[in-house]
């Protein structure tokens, strides 16, 4: 949890927008236990948050901003669907 957290707030303050990190800093404790409940009951969730996380920063560094943002994509996508299946 404190991993994911990390990515996605060093994601979000090298993009310098000041809006984003509010945004973050909002939604990260009312989410926290969703994300854990998907860690505990999601086959492999973990493992792919890692891929998924892995493949938007190697994109990200690779200054190619449309695979980050596809990837970026895809995983909020992964995320939405499991909290429209399970809540």
């Amino acid at each position: 949890m404190a991993s994911d957290l990390e990515f996605h707030r060093g994601v979000v303050l090298a993009s310098g927008n000041s809006v984003l990190c509010s945004l973050l800093d909002g939604l990260s404790g009312p989410t926290a236990r969703a994300r854990i409940w998907r860690g505990l009951t999601q086959q492999d969730a973990v493992g792919r948050t890692l891929y998924e996380h892995r493949a938007i920063l190697a994109a990200l560094r690779d200054r190619d901003a449309e695979t980050a943002r596809s990837w970026a994509s895809a995983h909020i996508a992964s995320v939405e669907q499991w909290l429209r299946s399970t809540l």
